[in-house]
């Protein structure tokens, strides 16, 4: 898989974990920490957590190394670097204070084409 596939599969495990808002973001030739973005929020801790959970167990099916997941314990924003393939899974809270998309505003932006029932 390439990470344009890859941000796409991870969107999706996200995505079944009810992530509300979820985006994603081309960050290549704008910051070099990585070359895509998901952004995404919970209603509560449990449900962010859910989400951290998700996206590390599905690396891990995929044989890819999770460099670093930081904020798991308090759920109010966890990070979780997938190397090319930056998760940030917001509380619904914090992504309204920190408006990470704003902050990156020059990137684009694309999102989960809803798949029909």
């Amino acid at each position: 898989m390439n990470n344009e596939e890859l941000v796409k599969y991870f969107a999706e495990v996200a995505d079944d974990k009810k992530a509300q808002d979820l985006v994603m973001l081309k960050m290549t030739g704008i910051s070099i920490m990585s070359d895509y973005f998901i952004i995404c929020h919970g209603n509560s801790e449990k449900q962010v957590q859910a989400i951290a959970r998700a996206l590390k167990e599905a690396a891990q099916e995929k044989n890819i190394e999770v460099k670093r997941m930081e904020g798991f314990d308090k759920a109010r924003w966890v990070l979780v670097d997938l190397g090319d393939i930056i998760a940030h899974v917001f509380h619904k809270d914090e992504r309204n204070y920190y408006q990470l998309e704003k902050l990156w505003g020059d990137a684009p932006v694309f999102s989960l084409e809803k798949r029909p029932l």
